[in-house]
């Protein structure tokens, strides 16, 4: 927003306009990316942009190419400017919004639109004008247009010839943005002489800034011009502004009402210190619901103070209101905050915080009321701590000191203790600018190898490798339909894939969202077994291959890898899916492959000692899906796609009972659907249970969505498989991890492409793996041995003798167990005597066992 021009020159201009709104009032077409558009309220009430959108259509097309959603607040009478985020920096510091979209060239028509109907437009829709509309000194190419009065052009299909309301201006003229004048005139025109402003004078009368800001979400005084009186709190020339707060008795008693505000100046020379008492006459403003102070037409310095006692904070906190009541002043949170996210840190340089880490509702309560009740609570339970900037992909990302990189992550996890600055608002979030060095503790540090107390005798892992596609597995092929756009992204996710892989020591590995392109050589899988074989040093590792291929119809598949030296397949692989799902009662397959990749299923042997396990591998419908209306969000907190992800845990419950009901088998991969929701709990009834819950791990965590934790990769193990479980783990190597530090190169300068990349296993995906142990028992050959009585002599004093008759198959000597206690090792089948003197035993129990298999006979019970 910017300097307001004379009410009585817009009385003027208003006079012949029948519908006042805003419109384009200087259109910038300079060298390289400057380009901009000023667009000016005329009216007399501020304009919200909501609904406001700018739309470019290139070289005469009739279609979109650039959408512009405007953001902000334009106050009455006043200016907003948007600019390229690549423009030059002079003409970057006077716009209200950036970006970095494509913009218009001079043959590019342009339109205003307010709920998509256009109010006002530049060029012709559907016209390629060859390199601009216009002539001479006034056209839409290289040159600075200025609009000559209010005015509109509401037919962006009608000829257009910008003489008729534009005066022109030389290329990257940026002299008169944000200073619309109403005669198209620049800077240096002659205008009526503005009325002088207020004198200002230290310790005069000064409007409240506890009025300004009032007890509502929006300032009463909106618009008005005032004189404040403060002392200045935090100079902020990323956002181009500082703030002041009332000190001792310019505050009033009110809590619900801030003392403090955020003055925009519109300049990173802000032109004041923390600690100078300042007076200033400015506009009373909303900017993304932040109430400020803007068009600072005068300041006065009126010495220094004090700063006023930061006022604490503790999360959560009751009411948003609570917030809301201290916009704009000196906080501080004197308990330890967690890092909750990290998904816009690299983007915006921002943390989400908390008290402890929160949870993905239906990960630990039931769908439905509970959860929504979770899900309100937890947002009273967020701060986003800022980086001070609006920058966006800022050069220097500031967290954690002395800066982000590879080597130095900030992770989920890690707390903040004493956190201290001014409370922002903007983007629909509360923000902590801090005033004070902030210090991260590392309090989640990285682990080398998942954490299990014991590995059993094999491990099972389960891995979403994001997409994991090779182009044409000869180098080239790329971009891909999914995954990396370049063969130089791919080799940094294959090294990243390949280390979190070869880290995990597994005996059998279970894949997600792997390229769907079979098993030939130049194959995803074949691709990632190659390199699991150099990373591990161990050339045994093969892959599951099915007799389908590929497998479904769906772009990215599931897949199992195997250490050939220690696992043997038994049977060829079984899929599930539409063809062989069981159905329902309208006689519809419960798998549908349409929506849900089909299940893997694979039944291996140990090498070692001939037990046998069965890993099944899944990839569920996603939340984010489209599947109808039927299966979409109801609201209940389980997201799209329930209905599906359901049936096909039943048809999966099915399926596992009719084919692995007598072995340890379990159901692992990417089911999109946390602990307590309904996929989950449907395949517990059919046998099915959580890994994690049953080792008393169910705090445990895999992914990270919108801040909140839980698990969308399971281990769901039957009570054959529960019966041999060494152990269970989920190794945070990506759900903790900034996205910034993953393989793409896209929103990092040159520098940041190579400082947040290592070859690694840390943000190789965005789902953890899970890894399950198994101490699965020797399968020996059944133990063929009987036992006899010949006869029994008891004597009056209670001595007894037991003759017995035995024999045996096995090799190896047997031992003679009396009720549970060992008489006697035997090697030779025969006869043996048992003797005792003990007139209280009136019966016994022999067996005869192979003590290193623990096989026995059938007792033989004597009673006397």
């Amino acid at each position: 927003m910017k300097i307001r021009i004379l009410s009585a020159t817009i009385a003027m201009l208003l006079a012949p306009a029948v519908h006042a709104d805003l419109f384009i009032s200087e259109y910038i077409e300079g060298s390289s990316n400057n380009k901009a558009l000023e667009f000016f309220n005329p009216t007399a009430a501020s304009i919200d942009l909501a609904p406001y959108a700018v739309k470019v259509y290139f070289n005469g097309n009739v279609n979109v190419g650039t959408t512009i959603n405007l953001q902000g607040i334009v106050p009455a009478n006043s200016t907003f400017v948007y600019a390229s985020s690549n423009a030059a920096a002079a003409l970057v510091a006077l716009a209200d919004q950036t970006s970095g979209q494509s913009l218009w060239n001079g043959d590019d028509a342009i339109t205003l639109t307010k709920n998509d109907s256009v109010i006002d437009s530049i060029g012709q829709i559907g016209v390629d004008p060859g390199s601009a509309w216009g002539s001479g000194d006034i056209t839409t190419a290289n040159d600075t247009l200025r609009r000559n009065a209010v005015s509109y052009d509401i037919d962006p299909t009608d000829s257009f010839d910008p003489a008729a309301q534009w005066a022109g201006f030389p290329q990257d003229d940026f002299s008169d943005i944000g200073l619309f004048n109403g005669s198209g005139g620049g800077p240096g025109d002659p205008e009526p002489e503005p009325e002088p402003d207020p004198v200002l004078i230290c310790g005069n009368t000064a409007t409240a800034i506890f009025t300004i800001q009032g007890s509502g979400a929006a300032s009463p005084l909106l618009g008005e011009v005032v004189q404040v009186e403060a002392v200045v709190t935090q100079t902020l020339p990323g956002l181009r502004g500082f703030n002041v707060q009332a000190v001792g008795a310019e505050q009033d008693a009110d809590p619900a009402t801030s003392e403090g505000v955020f003055v925009f100046v519109n300049s990173s020379d802000i032109g004041v210190t923390a600690g100078q008492r300042v007076r200033l006459l400015a506009t009373v403003a909303e900017f993304n619901g932040h109430t400020q102070l803007t068009n600072v037409s005068a300041t006065l310095d009126c010495g220094v103070s004090e700063l006023p006692a930061a006022t604490l904070l503790t999360l959560p906190v009751a009411s948003l209101a609570e917030l809301e009541a201290v916009e704009g002043m000196l906080v501080r949170f004197e308990q330890a905050l967690t890092v909750n996210d990290t998904f816009t840190l690299g983007r915006f340089g921002e943390l989400t915080l908390a008290n402890g880490r929160r949870y993905t509702p239906t990960q630990v309560v039931a769908p439905g009321a509970d959860a929504i009740a979770l899900a309100a609570a937890q947002r009273l339970n967020r701060i986003i701590l800022d980086d001070n900037s609006t920058v966006q992909n800022p050069a220097q990302v500031p967290y954690p000191a002395p800066g982000l990189s590879a080597a130095n992550p900030v992770r989920g996890g890690d707390t903040i203790v004493g956190l201290t600055g001014t409370l922002h608002y903007s983007f629909s979030e509360y923000r902590i600018m801090p005033s004070e060095p902030v210090t991260i503790l590392a309090d989640n540090p990285r682990t080398a190898a998942p954490t299990l107390h014991s590995d059993g005798n094999v491990k099972v892992a389960s891995f979403n490798v994001l997409n994991y596609f090779n182009g044409d597995g000869l180098g080239g092929g790329f971009p891909t339909a999914r995954g990396a756009n370049s063969a130089f992204e791919f080799e940094r996710q294959r090294e990243k894939i390949l280390a979190a892989l070869a880290a995990m020591d597994a005996t059998v590995i279970g894949l997600m969202e792997l390229e769907n392109d079979g098993f030939a050589s130049t194959s995803a899988i074949a691709d990632l077994v190659d390199g699991l074989r150099e990373a591990s040093g161990q050339p045994q590792w093969q892959f599951v291959q099915t007799a389908v291929s590929p497998i479904g119809t769906d772009q990215i598949t599931v897949g199992l890898l195997y250490r050939a030296d220690l696992l043997q397949p038994v049977e060829a692989a079984r899929l599930l899916d539409s063809n062989n799902s069981a159905l329902d009662d309208a006689g519809q397959p419960l798998f549908d492959d349409n929506r849900n990749r089909p299940m893997m299923a694979q039944r291996f042997r140990l090498i070692a000692n001939d037990a046998e396990f069965v890993v099944m591998v899944n990839h569920l419908k996603s939340k984010g899906s489209g599947c109808g209306a039927a299966d979409g969000d109801n609201g209940d907190g389980q997201g799209n796609c329930n209905i599906s992800r359901t049936r096909a845990a039943q048809a999966i419950g099915i399926f596992a009972d009719e084919h692995y009901a007598d072995i340890p088998a379990m159901v692992i991969g990417d089911l999109n659907a946390y602990a307590k929701e309904d996929p989950i709990t449907t395949l517990a009834q059919a046998g099915y249970y959580n890994v994690f819950e049953a080792l008393d791990k169910a705090d445990s965590y895999g992914y990270v969505f919108q801040g909140l934790v839980g698990s969308l990769d399971h281990a769901l193990l039957n009570q054959s498989a529960l019966d041999v479980l060494a152990d269970a783990a989920k190794w945070n190597i990506n759900a903790d991890e900034p996205i910034a530090l993953d393989y793409n190169v896209e929103f990092k300068t040159e520098q940041q492409i190579y400082d947040y990349y290592a070859p690694d296993a840390y943000r190789s995906s965005d789902h953890d793996p899970v890894i399950v142990a198994l101490q699965l028992a020797p399968v020996y050959p059944p133990l063929t041995a009987t036992l006899e009585l010949i006869r029994v002599n008891r004597g009056r004093s209670g001595a007894t003798l037991v003759q017995l008759r035995w024999s045996s198959d096995a090799e190896q000597a047997l031992t003679l167990y009396r009720d549970d206690s060992p008489v006697a090792m035997l090697s030779r089948p025969g006869r043996y005597n048992d003797q005792f003197k003990d007139a209280a035993i009136n019966s016994v129990t022999y067996r005869l066992c192979l003590d290193a298999t623990a096989q026995c006979s059938e007792p033989l019970v004597i009673n006397f």
